[in-house]
C-alpha cells in the first residue's frame, strides 16, 4: 500500500512539473510586458544544484521568457541531466540558452567579469556564496541566491495525523531526501509523540531501498559523498548525545537507509545543519510557545509546515510574517520562513513555484544583492526569477 502511495506521489510530482510549465501561458501578458534586466542581448548566469530534476526547466524558462539569454551551469554531479537538457534545448533555443562545461568557481568569476552578464542566479550552499558579496558590490551586478533549508515540520495533537504522515513521508523521502524543501526538523507534540513515531516507523520500514533504475525503488543512493559523510557525523553525534535510532541508521556506500531518530535536541548537528538525505530527526514539544521559539531559532528560513487547529494556525501565521514578496532588509533576517504550509500537502502549497508563486527564504536560505541608484541593497523573501531578472517595459 505504501509503495503504491509513493509511486502515486511521484506521478503527482511529474504532473506538477508539467502544470508549472503550462502556467507560463497564464503569465504570458505579464512576461511580455518585461524586458531583460541588462537590456537587449544581455545574459543571466544560472547555476543549478546537483539535485536538479524537472524543476530546472521552470527556472531556465522563467529567466528566458522575459528576454534574457541564459548560460546554465549544472553541478558536476548532474552532468547526465545537463546532457539530456542540452539535447532538448539546443534545437529549440540555439545559442540563446547555452550550457557551461567548466567548474563553479570559474563560472562565477567569468560571470562577474563579463560585461553582458546582468545577473547571476545561484541554487546552492550559502557558505559558498557569502564570500562573493564584495565582488557583487564592486561590479554592481545582481545576485539572486536560493539556498538550503532546515525546514521545521510541526504537528499538534489536534492535527489530522493521516494527512501529516502522508505529507511527511512524501516530503522527507522524495528524491531520497535530497531536496532543500524536505522536512528536516520534525517537531511532534509530546502527547502524541510515541503514537506518531510508531505510525511513522511502520511506514518507513516498508520503503523499498535500492537501484534507482528499478521502478519498485523508493529510496536510492545519495548523490553527494559529502552529504553521506555529514549524515554519518550527524547520526554518530546524535547517538552519543542520547538520541535513539528507531529504524535505519546505516549505509552501504552512498546508499543511506531510511532512518528515524527519536529524542533529537536542537543542539545536535542533525537539527542545526541541513540533512540532505533520507534521515528524519524528530523531537517532542510541550507548548505552542516552545515550538515556535525552537522553529525560529535557526539560520535557515526557507519553508515550514504546520498541522493542527488553533495553536497551529497561530504558529503558521507567526512563522510566515507579513510580506508576500521579497523586500529590502538591513541585515539577514532570521526566524521567518518564505513559504509556510498550514494543513496542506506539498503539491498544494508548492503549486506554481517559480512561475506564479514566489519562492525564496530568509536568514541564509536566500537573498538578493543588487545595486540601484548607486546604492547597494539586500532583499529577502519569496521572489520570482522572471521579475528579478527583468524590468518593466515602461522603465
Amino acid at each position: 500500500m505504501l509503495e503504491g502511495a509513493l509511486k502515486e506521489h511521484r506521478d503527482q510530482m511529474v504532473e506538477l512539473a508539467i502544470d508549472r510549465l503550462k502556467m507560463f501561458e497564464e503569465t504570458e501578458r505579464l512576461l511580455s510586458a518585461r524586458k531583460p534586466l541588462g537590456g537587449p542581448g544581455s545574459r543571466v548566469s544560472l547555476m543549478l544544484s546537483y539535485n536538479g530534476s524537472a524543476w530546472v526547466n521552470t527556472a531556465i524558462l522563467s529567466i528566458y521568457l522575459v528576454g534574457n539569454r541564459v548560460t546554465v551551469k549544472f553541478s558536476s554531479k548532474g552532468r547526465d541531466v545537463m546532457k539530456l537538457t542540452e539535447s532538448i534545448y539546443r534545437p529549440i533555443f540555439g545559442d540563446d540558452v547555452t550550457f557551461y562545461q567548466g567548474g563553479g568557481r570559474v563560472f562565477m568569476e567569468e560571470s562577474l567579469r563579463e560585461s553582458d552578464v546582468a545577473a547571476v542566479v545561484v541554487f546552492g550552499f550559502d557558505e559558498n556564496i557569502l564570500p562573493y558579496e564584495h565582488a557583487f558590490r564592486e561590479t554592481g551586478k545582481k545576485l539572486v541566491f536560493e539556498g538550503p533549508g532546515s525546514d521545521p515540520f510541526i504537528v499538534f495533537p489536534d492535527a489530522d495525523l493521516e494527512l501529516a504522515l502522508t505529507d511527511l513521508m512524501a516530503g522527507k523521502f522524495m528524491y531520497s531526501g535530497q531536496a532543500c524543501t524536505a522536512p528536516k526538523r520534525i517537531y511532534i507534540h509530546e502527547s502524541i509523540y510515541d503514537e506518531f513515531l510508531a505510525m511513522f516507523v511502520d511506514r518507513v520500514k516498508r520503503l523499498q531501498v535500492g537501484d534507482p533504475a528499478d521502478e519498485r525503488t523508493d529510496v536510492s543512493p545519495v548523490a553527494s559523498d559529502l552529504a553521506v559523510k555529514r549524515i554519518g557525523e550527524q547520526l554518530a553525534e546524535a547517538m552519543r548525545l542520547g538520541a535513539e535510532v528507531l529504524v535505519g541508521g546505516r549505509n552501504e556506500g552512498n546508499l543511506v537507509y531510511p532512518t528515524v531518530v527519536k529524542n533529537a535536541t536542537d543542539r545536535m548537528l542533525g537539527m542545526r545543519e541541513e540533512v540532505f538525505g533520507p534521515v528524519a530527526f524528530t523531537s517532542s514539544f510541550a507548548s505552542k510557545r516552545e515550538v515556535l521559539d525552537r522553529a525560529r531559532s535557526h539560520k535557515y528560513g526557507l519553508r515550514a509546515a504546520v498541522f493542527g487547529g488553533g495553536d497551529g494556525q497561530v504558529v503558521a501565521q507567526t512563522l510566515k510574517g507579513e510580506e508576500d514578496y521579497c523586500h529590502p532588509v538591513n541585515s539577514y533576517t532570521f526566524g521567518r520562513f518564505g513559504t509556510v504550509a498550514y494543513n496542506e500537502t506539498r503539491p498544494t502549497s508548492w503549486r506554481g513555484a517559480f512561475v506564479t508563486k514566489p519562492v525564496g527564504g530568509y536568514g541564509y536560505s536566500g537573498w538578493i544583492w543588487e545595486t540601484a541608484g548607486g546604492k547597494f541593497c539586500m532583499k529577502q523573501g519569496p521572489n520570482l526569477l522572471s521579475t528579478e531578472t527583468s524590468v518593466s517595459m515602461d522603465d
